[in-house]
């Protein structure tokens, strides 16, 4: 990131503000730990040259003066043979639900992950796939025939263009308890919550059974939808996908929206999701780093700027990818092994490090229906299309941003509700919270 396009201060009186100001609020729809926090996706095949889970677990010291919360893995359990893609698989066509990829190393080696990630405070969350298994999955053989969805031949279905996986019918009871049954397997050893790929394939009663029934045995554990559906919210996830935001920043970026989108955007997404849902936002994951590019192949010079709103937009939770710490502008390999060139620090870590702390220091950043925010105008309307400022309010503290969502300068100012005329100045794609 180029420090040139970033303004960030925060104006805290005395020491930073604790975000524990909820004393006298009802009981919290999520699990407290969750409200401030910042998710990191590691990457384990492509993290460290060695690629397993103890080279990783040598990175959650860093990950922690980063400022990161939440590790979420992505799939680490052994994966197909049969229909492999590319030289090692894809992670996402597991055959064995409850083991370790011996690419990544034993169970042992999660164990021992999982407890020093959790020495150093920070919680994991598992990648999990219920949609499929691999063609060739434990399942396949030894398990009824119709645990599976086929065709009139008896063939196991494939979905989309992923031939290396088999989906699941959740017709049967029995697979449906089987599920269950493998989350608990890794709920037993003391993960704190899932990421559930393609959650909308899945059927909501499942989610919504699964979930309850977890939760009454283990706490409320984080659960996180890959999916865009108010749904589910209602069938018990703590965060879903916010997919039509990420479009919508790359087409800012790209010069094929404006602003005015996003002030569209913020009021449909209350209205839709209601104001104590979580949405994830991100400027890359794994799946938009691999197929569609890099932030900086998509965003350019607005990466930066674009980042910083998914650490402040209202109702937001923060993701950051693998490498995106540092600044590395690679599309990692997906079926191959393709590790990261180095993690030395440089300004994007400055950067990242600096909204962590932001988050976390900052009420008035908590999403949930305790705060409030609002939308702060030039009244003018070439600015307006330019420049998305807002106001966001909690437990006394308020933080506003504005954000230049342009490649030309501006110098305006913004009234908010009660009056007041805050003037600025801002380059290209340059932004100011305080």
């Amino acid at each position: 990131m180029n420090t040139n396009y970033i303004i960030l201060f925060a104006a805290i009186a005395g020491t930073l503000m604790s975000v524990s100001c909820s004393q006298e609020k009802a009981e919290p729809a999520h699990p407290e730990w969750a409200y401030d926090a910042v998710i990191y996706e590691m990457n384990v095949r492509q993290y460290t040259t060695e690629g397993t889970l103890a080279a990783a677990a040598q990175h959650l010291p860093r990950l922690k003066e980063l400022g990161t919360d939440v590790v979420w893995l992505m799939p680490i359990y052994p994966i197909g043979v049969k229909e492999r893609k590319g030289t090692l698989g894809s992670y996402y066509a597991i055959s064995d639900y409850c083991d370790v990829n011996p690419e990544f190393g034993t169970l042992a080696d999660f164990d021992a992950f999982l407890d020093e990630a959790h020495k150093e405070g920070l919680k994991v969350i598992l990648d999990w796939v219920a949609n499929h298994t691999s063609p060739d999955a434990k399942w396949i053989d030894g398990k009824p025939l119709d645990w599976y969805e086929r065709d009139s031949l008896g063939n196991t279905i494939v979905q989309y263009d992923w031939t290396d996986i088999a989906a699941l019918n959740y017709d049967n009871e029995d697979m449906r308890h089987e599920m269950r049954e493998s989350m608990r397997f890794w709920l037993d050893r003391g993960i704190d919550g899932f990421r559930c790929d393609m959650a909308c394939e899945v059927p909501m009663d499942f989610w919504k059974g699964t979930i309850d029934s977890l939760r009454n045995e283990f706490g409320h554990i984080y659960m996180l939808a890959e999916g865009e559906d108010p749904q589910l919210h209602e069938a018990g996830f703590d965060a879903s996908y916010s997919w039509e935001l990420h479009h919508m920043l790359n087409a800012i970026a790209q010069g094929r929206s404006n602003a005015d989108s996003l002030r569209n955007y913020l009021s449909r997404n209350v209205e839709r999701f209601g104001e104590d849902a979580f949405r994830l936002m991100f400027t890359s994951n794994h799946d938009e780093n691999s197929w569609a590019g890099t932030e900086f192949e998509r965003m350019g010079d607005a990466a930066e700027v674009m980042a910083a709103l998914t650490f402040t937009l209202p109702q937001g939770q923060p993701l950051i990818y693998t490498g995106q710490e540092v600044g590395f502008d690679h599309r990692f390999l997906f079926f191959e092994k393709d590790p990261i060139s180095g993690w030395d620090e440089n300004g994007h870590t400055s950067t990242y490090r600096e909204l962590c702390a932001l988050r976390h220091s900052r009420p008035a950043l908590r999403p949930g229906k305790e705060g409030s925010y609002e939308i702060l105008s030039s009244g003018t309307e070439s600015v307006d299309d330019n420049v998305l400022a807002f106001r966001r309010m909690n437990c006394n503290d308020t933080v506003t941003v504005i954000a230049n969502l342009s490649a030309l300068p501006v110098e305006a100012s913004v009234l908010t509700t009660a009056g007041e005329e805050i003037q600025f100045s801002l380059g290209a794609w340059e932004y100011k919270v305080k």
